[in-house]
């Protein structure tokens, strides 16, 4: 049996662990719209579908197709600028690590999913929020190119 790593990489602060307690891992407002907006769209889908390695936020199984939803935060987007920034900040030892990590276990699992056929698009919870027709868009042009007809 595969043994569950750490959470943690090193102390918090009693406030960090209550704000972090209240982070959701499943149906976060980004993934909610994303959601509806597919839905409305006619596309169906599994949610956090456990048959999947890193259980995808969204999976369209007719198309193979896994779609995760990634806060800019915890999945490092800007890396090479957030880094600096929490190094000089409260606990850098835990953030870093904790981020590179996620940052990591992301390409693990894309490269699982792919080995097994599946494509994996990531979206940016802001991009998600703001241009959630674009990301609908990229999924669609995704869904045109595996079936190699137009999808209406």
């Amino acid at each position: 049996m595969k043994r569950k790593e750490p959470r943690f990489y090193g102390e918090v602060s009693e406030k960090s662990h209550k704000n972090m307690s209240c982070i959701r891992g499943k149906d976060t407002s980004i993934e909610v719209v994303l959601r509806k907006a597919l839905w409305a769209k006619g596309y169906r889908f599994r949610k956090n579908y456990k048959e999947l390695p890193g259980r995808p936020d969204i999976a369209l199984t007719k198309y193979k197709i896994a779609i995760f939803c990634d806060s800019e935060f915890f999945h490092g987007k800007d890396w090479n600028v957030l880094k600096p920034k929490l190094e000089a900040g409260k606990n850098p030892d835990y953030w870093v690590k904790k981020i590179e990590r996620n940052i990591e276990r992301d390409l693990e699992k894309d490269r699982l999913l792919q080995n097994k056929g599946w494509v994996v698009l990531h979206f940016w919870g802001k991009d998600i929020l703001k241009d959630t027709d674009g990301c609908i868009k990229t999924i669609e042009k995704t869904i045109f190119t595996l079936k190699g007809s137009e999808v209406e």
